[in-house]
Formats: C-alpha cells, structure tokens, sequence
C-alpha cells in the first residue's frame, strides 16, 4: 500500500500536514457506513499525508498497521460509534507516536537546574536559548543564560541582543576559548539563579574535535538536562543528527525549532523515535515568546482540527492584564477610553497571531481562509499605531477628534483619515457593547480580574 506514495513530493508544511489529516477524518464523518474499505482509504490517507511531511517511511508503516489492525479489530467500546471508534484510534495512534506523555522539566525556586543545548550550527540553538529562558521566566523563576560557544564570532553578542529585551542576565568571556572554564565561571555567578541555560558551540556529526569538546562539557558541568535543538526544517536528517547526538552526550530531550507551518517538521519529529528522548519544547516563531511546551495529545488535536483550548487558555493568561473592579465599573458605565482599547489590542498581540489562535479553537483551524485572517491581522496593527500616534487628550476623549486631528494622526501613522475614521467607528461600537453588558453585571474579557462581579 506504501509503495504507490513513497515517491510523492516531500515539502508538506505542517499547516498542510494538518489540513490533509483534517480532509481524511471527514471522509469517515461523512461515509454512510464505516466498514473495511472505508477504514483502509482513511489509513491510505493517512500513509499519504505523513509521507509527504517527511516522516520516516518504516515509522509510517508502523502507525497505519497500527490504526487499522485497532480500527478494524478492537470491539468498540459502549457508549460510541464505529466512525467515533475509528477517529479516536487515529487521534490516540499519532499521539503515541510522538510520545504518548507530555514529560515537563520540574523546576522549583530555590533549587538550581541547568539545561545544556546541543545543536548543529543555524538549527536555532541560541535563540532558543532565549526563548527558554523567557519561558522560565514568565513561570516566576529566575533564570539565565551562559554564552558557551566560544567557536561562532558574534554568538555572545546575539545573545546579548536577545537576553536584553527580555531582562535576563547573560554572562561571557570573549578573551577565552576555553567553554568549560566559560561555564564554570558562569555558573558560579549565578548561584542564585533558578535555572542556568548553557548555549554550546553548534556542532556537526562529522566535526569530531566539537563532538568531543561536547562530551567534555557535559561531564564537566554534569547538567540536569541535555536538550537538542534540531531545526524543523531538515526533514528526515533530523534522525541521522539525533543519533549521532545522542552516542555521543545521552539526549534528555529535544526542542524543535521553526515549527510555525512552514516547516517539514514530519521528519524532524522523527527523530524522537530515533533517540527515544521526548520533545519537551517546540519552537512556533520567530519571536522571544515563540516557544511552547510540547504536549503530543494537544498537537494532534491542533493537527486533526480538534482545537487546542487548554493552550489558548495559558496563553490569554500569559498575556493578562490585570484590571482593578474600580476601572472596570468605569469601562462599564460608558468611561471606556482608546487607551484602554489600545491595551487590549496589545494584549491580544502577547497571544499570537489570529492564525495561531484560530489554530487551538475546535473547528476553526481548517475553516477560515489565510487572506482573511491576514487581512483582521493588519487591520489591527493599523489601528494599534494610530493611536499611538494621538496625544494623550485624544485618547482620554476621543469626542474632541475634528477634520485636522484625523488628518494629523493619518500622517502620522501612515494611514489614510478613511482608516482613522473607521478606528473610531469601531471605538464607539465597542463602547456601546461594553455599556450594554452593564445590565449584566459582569465584564467577560478583560483580564485577570475577569470576569468582574460588579454586584
């Protein structure tokens, strides 16, 4: 069955990944019965999208014997269809492989841990550095980061560059090319830290004298963690990297960067398979806040077009703001201002893009055209420098707005006084829906203090 798609093209994002597994599951929902030709076009299906996402062949071979000896064999279980039977085989089947457990680091305050990544050089390493430590940081741990890739001209000052926007404390020797004598300095200065992220110099399975230098390290610093970081976007020598990787340092578990939907993150995922180490952190972006903990369960229901609320959920926690029940019974009462609609824009920016957050709704992820969220996209962003480009007086009360002041803050933010115009519109919509939720007692958005009880 596997040799009539073997040779098909391999450069599958995993937004197609997605939409492909989504199309195979509706073919089941919409079939009038679900029997054995049914289930062995669904596996077909199945064999055909993995393939062409760059998964290792023998590993797909093994997930659709699996999916349809289950589907086929197992007596359904009371309480659910033969077509619900077959969809949970196929959510439960990829989620196994991929690794069956979210494994989270444990991390506790007061209590250092040290997380080494290892890495090719251009695989993402050092900003997901970054990225970790930002993670950590959110969290309420103190972290930081130790610039231990004395091979790379400019790693220390990339690091730098990142660490600096998001306050954490980097230390670096650029007079030394010794890592070991690096990190031992390093992490002697952060004593107190939580967790300690080392970047180590980017490393290729051929260049033995780096290899080497790795293995000292790790038994130098005797890390809690060895993490790899492989770029999503190679495909299947994701497995070949993971295993060179892993005899020479025994890999904890992987970070894969660049999985925003453009990547061939099929083959790269393999490489759990090949070094047995879960992933614990997927990269989504380009961004410092790009990375997240990786749950196989909710990245499978993200791919199957299942949704993901539990990770929406942390993510308007993570972009919170806290409004006191004073301000809020203002907004209430009609005292909603354009800087308290500019605060809400830039919350829901922490959260991602539109597409991203359509992606974790049940039922959206598939739905929506990309050119219309794009298009919300750049709306927001418009309407989010306009009023940056206002003076105070405007914001507080934007009745004051006449001809010029549009005409300004169009220059100003390089729009047109059409867009200007329809920013207010919008203004005095939200307002009028916010006073209509006045009979109702409660304000269901608006952050951590939400909803308000106004009783």
């Amino acid at each position: 069955m596997a040799r009539s798609v073997v040779n098909l093209e391999k450069n599958m994002s995993l937004d197609h990944l997605g939409s492909s597994l989504y199309e195979a599951l509706r073919k089941v929902f919409r079939a009038s019965v679900v029997d054995e030709a049914t289930v062995k076009e669904l596996v077909h299906d199945v064999q055909k999208a993995l393939l062409q996402a760059d998964v290792n062949v023998k590993l797909v071979l093994d997930i659709s014997k699996r999916i349809e000896e289950r589907a086929l064999k197992e007596k359904v279980p009371p309480g659910i269809s033969r077509r619900e039977h077959v969809i949970k085989v196929v959510y439960e089947e990829l989620t196994r492989f991929l690794g069956d457990k979210p494994t989270p680091i444990k991390m506790e305050p007061g209590k250092r841990r040290i997380i080494m990544l290892v890495g090719i050089q251009g695989s993402g390493k050092t900003t997901a550095a970054a990225k970790l430590a930002r993670y950590f940081q959110k969290r309420g741990l103190k972290s930081a980061v130790i610039c231990a890739d004395t091979f790379r001209p400019g790693a220390y000052a990339q690091l730098q560059q990142l660490v600096n926007r998001i306050n954490v404390p980097l230390y670096g020797d650029l007079k030394t090319k010794d890592p070991i004598k690096v990190v031992a300095e390093g992490l002697n200065q952060f004593s107190e830290k939580d967790v300690v992220i080392v970047d180590t110099s980017g490393r290729h399975k051929e260049e033995q004298e780096l290899i080497k230098e790795m293995k000292m390290l790790e038994r130098s610093i005797k890390p809690d963690e060895v993490m790899l970081v492989i770029d999503g976007t190679i495909g299947q020598q994701a497995l070949v990297q993971a295993k060179a990787f892993n005899e020479a340092t025994p890999i904890g578990s992987i970070l894969v960067t660049k999985l925003d939907g453009s990547a061939r993150g099929g083959g790269a995922l393999s490489a759990v398979a090949a070094t047995g180490a879960p992933i614990k952190f997927i990269g989504t972006g380009e961004k410092t806040e790009d990375v997240e903990a990786f749950v196989p369960s909710r990245f499978v229901g993200r791919l199957l077009g299942m949704g993901d609320l539990e990770t929406l959920l942390d993510k308007v926690r993570e972009a919170e703001i806290t409004v006191p029940e004073k301000k809020a019974k203002a907004i209430l009462s009609g005292k909603f201002t354009l800087t308290d609609m500019y605060e809400q824009f830039e919350a829901m920016k922490g959260m991602g893009t539109f597409k991203k957050l359509m992606n974790l709704i049940p039922g959206m992820s598939y739905k929506i055209p990309d050119e219309m969220l794009n298009t919300a996209e750049g709306r927001l962003e418009k309407w989010r420098v306009m009023i940056q480009s206002m003076t105070p007086a405007e914001k507080d009360n934007p009745k004051i707005f006449n001809a010029s002041r549009m005409k300004r803050v169009a220059r100003g933010s390089g729009t047109s006084e059409k867009e200007v115009k329809e920013l207010l519109k919008q203004y005095v919509m939200m307002r009028r829906m916010l006073k209509t939720m006045r009979r109702q007692k409660k304000l269901p958005f608006f952050g951590k203090g939400l909803p308000v009880d106004l009783k």
